[in-house]
């Protein structure tokens, strides 16, 4: 690894006149200027190879009970200068090696009238710019609350923006597209459903918030590095374009208790005049941390299957038994207890899974509703809901893991909390250890429901801490986490990589809960997945619901090709093949796909890429000369044309390719695809077909001399 830092004025990087601080980026693309206003007020502006990107736009923070606050009436009193280069391994990762290149600009700024300090610190990468506030320690500011963050991004025109509300409390919202002006008249259509949801202003929108100008830019703002703060939202002035940091309250309103010497997280601004840059940038992995763990031996990438669709669909249930309409754990006994009869996880279910896991490949299953409590576990708002420690009388944790390590089969733990904090931090050592006792290394956390303590919001700074404290925990315990209903990553995973999944967004889950739009997909990558991966839990073949549960009329708004392309373009090191064993059994050729594919990766070339439309990604498999590449399309038909420039000049390999029939289409005929196989270079070239809502996936093999 390379290194250099020089802390010396770098003219190339830097000016600095009697008004302005000017950075630029190592390639010179971007150029930063920060200014204070005639009041002392900081703002800061962006530009990209000559277009205005972020206009002139204030920071600043407002303190609780604080006639100044952090607002104005700044001098500058000091400026330091240097950049930075590096090249470090992730534990995994679409490429093997990431390249942290910036040039930073620190201005230390003096409140004339209270004598108080902060630095705003700037790194201007070549994909963007990210920048935060830092409190050094001081006798004028030790403790303060923020009532609110005064950012700004203030936007050139009335851009295309991909966005879902504001909310405090969830992310599990469809995208809608639409001009910045017309996100007011439709948030309330936007604003659907969900079990815990907080909504906050009608021009309120959520991060990673993809946006693409009239004239072709590309922009992406969202936070790195979330640590002891709460989430950031944007709130929009719609008649000036301008979007302001929102932070999420706690039960007493207020937004953050800091303690200088501190730092927020950073804002982060991508851009690029290709939306392929957008999807390749690691500048937000790069606003994080080192790794903190010494030894990650223990961290591995995951293909898994799973007892959880059917609970989702309907066919079976998480709870043991019907006959009790409340339940209090060490005093009910399910002992006696009449079984419902749908109980999902039970030894038989566990056992064919696992069967199913070792025949086809698979690294491990995970099981839900395995645990006593299941039965009014939700809606009550109660505290203590689950031991994570007792299971219901036909779940052998002991037997199922004995026989899984026979057939070289790892168990994936269920923790759903029910949302309630402290209950979990509670049994939390217990709970780490039972799983280490009983042989699973990873575990599947949940927060569904209102959060407890009541009147606190998922995205509220003591909640993001219960977060990252479950997952520093976990690492004591070597343990792998997948939270969901948590808070959306922000890179935190490169810190500790043992964070190898979240869901914080809206999942295929919704696909039985009366569906996704088809163009989902192709938005996923543009915004949720900018913070890290995701578990989708892709894999559906059977997109007709009812057929699994006459009482849901759902339908999978996707083809089987687009299902397949899915383990490729929405990038995870854990990934689900999520569907039924017989529905795997049915479509046993498309199925080979999901065996094939790799879930860790040397490399990965964005091919194509336009957000709500298209995504094609080519990724090599860590370890071999094989690569697979993957495309979802959106609503329109669409054909793609690639190149497969990218393969080893030289070699020949065989490509099979698993596309969508002439026929096929998400709604009507899902299920129509094709097999083929051809012969490629790094010279060939392909044209594809996408239906609506399909796309496809192709594995390309290296050819044995």
């Amino acid at each position: 690894m390379k290194q250099f830092l020089f802390t010396a004025l770098l003219w190339l990087a830097f000016f600095n006149t009697a008004n302005a601080q000017q950075l630029k980026s190592p390639n010179e693309k971007f150029v930063m200027t920060f200014s204070l206003q005639n009041d002392g007020t900081p703002s800061y502006s962006l530009n990209y190879k000559g277009k205005a990107v972020v206009k002139p736009s204030k920071l600043g923070l407002e303190l609780k009970n604080d006639k100044k606050s952090l607002l104005n009436d700044f001098t500058v009193i000091d400026t330091k200068s240097s950049t930075f280069d590096e090249s470090w391994k992730p534990v995994w990762g679409e490429v093997a090696s990431i390249r942290n290149h910036y040039n930073e600009l620190a201005v230390t700024l003096n409140q004339k009238e209270t004598d108080r300090q902060i630095v705003i610190r700037f790194r201007l990468f070549d994909d963007g710019l990210g920048f935060r506030y830092e409190f050094p320690s001081q006798k004028n500011l030790t403790y303060f609350v923020i009532k609110e963050e005064r950012t700004q991004f203030a936007m050139t025109g009335d851009h295309t923006a991909f966005w879902i509300p504001g909310d405090y409390d969830t992310q599990e919202y469809d995208y809608t597209t639409s001009k910045l002006s017309e996100i007011r008249g439709l948030t309330e259509k936007a604003t659907t459903a969900n079990v815990s949801q907080k909504s906050f202003s009608t021009t309120g929108v959520q991060t990673s918030l993809m946006l693409k100008t009239g004239d072709g830019l590309y922009i992406n703002l969202h936070e790195a590095a979330l640590i002891n703060y709460s989430c950031m939202h944007l709130n929009l002035d719609d008649k000036n374009m301008v979007f302001e940091s929102w932070l999420t309250p706690d039960a007493k309103g207020d937004k953050g208790y800091m303690q200088a010497p501190s730092h927020s997280p950073w804002r982060t601004i991508i851009v690029s005049d290709d939306a392929r840059e957008i999807l390749a940038s690691k500048m937000t992995l790069n606003l994080n941390d080192p790794c903190k763990i010494e030894d990650t031996s223990w961290i591995k990438p995951v293909k898994y299957v799973g007892v959880w669709w059917e609970m989702i669909t309907g066919k079976s249930t998480w709870a043991y038994t019907d006959e009790f309409p409340t339940v209090q754990l060490g005093v009910t006994d399910f002992a006696k207890a009449k079984p419902n009869g749908k109980h999902g996880a039970n030894n038989a279910n566990v056992k064919k899974h696992i069967d199913f896991a070792a025949k086809n490949g698979f690294d491990a299953v995970l099981v839900e509703g395995w645990n006593e409590g299941w039965e009014d576990w939700f809606g009550h708002s109660k505290d203590y809901v689950f031991d994570f420690l007792t299971p219901y009388p036909d779940f052998d944790v002991k037997g199922l893991h004995e026989y899984a390590k026979s057939k070289g089969i790892k168990m994936i733990m269920h923790h759903e909390t029910s949302s309630s904090v402290r209950n979990y931090e509670r049994h939390m050592d217990k709970a780490y250890q039972f799983m280490k006792d009983n042989g699973y290394d990873a575990v599947k956390s949940g927060y569904v429901g209102d959060i407890l303590p009541r009147g606190e919001n998922h995205y509220s700074q003591w909640i993001v801490n219960h977060y990252q404290y479950a997952v520093e925990k976990a690492a004591e315990y070597k343990i792998m986490v997948n939270a969901h209903e948590a808070i959306r990553p922000t890179g935190i995973c490169r810190t500790y990589p043992n964070l190898i999944g979240n869901e914080a967004a809206r999942g295929t889950e919704y696909q039985a809960f009366g569906g996704s739009k088809p163009n989902h997909v192709t938005v996923l990558p543009f915004t949720r997945l900018v913070g890290g991966p995701m578990d989708y839990t892709p894999g559906i073949f059977e997109m007709d619901i009812s057929k699994i549960n006459p009482g849901n009329n759902s339908h999978v708004n996707s083809t089987i090709a687009n299902q397949l392309a899915l383990y490729v373009t929405m990038y995870s090191p854990l990934q689900m093949a999520a569907d039924f064993p017989e529905n795997y059994d049915r479509f046993a050729d498309a199925f080979q796909f999901i065996k094939d594919v790799a879930i860790d990766w040397t490399d990965s070339k964005y091919l194509e890429a336009e957000p709500g439309q298209y995504v094609t990604v080519a990724r090599k498999a860590k370890g071999t000369n094989n690569w697979f590449i993957g495309n979802v399309n959106g609503e329109t038909p669409r054909t793609s044309a690639i190149k497969f420039d990218f393969l080893e000049k030289g070699k020949t390999y065989v490509a099979t390719i698993y596309a969508d029939a002439k026929d096929a289409h998400y709604k009507t005929n899902p299920q129509a695809y094709t097999i083929r196989k051809m012969n490629v270079t790094n010279k060939s070239k392909l044209s594809q077909f996408s239906t609506p809502g399909g796309g496809y996936a192709i594995s390309i093999v290296e050819t044995k001399k």
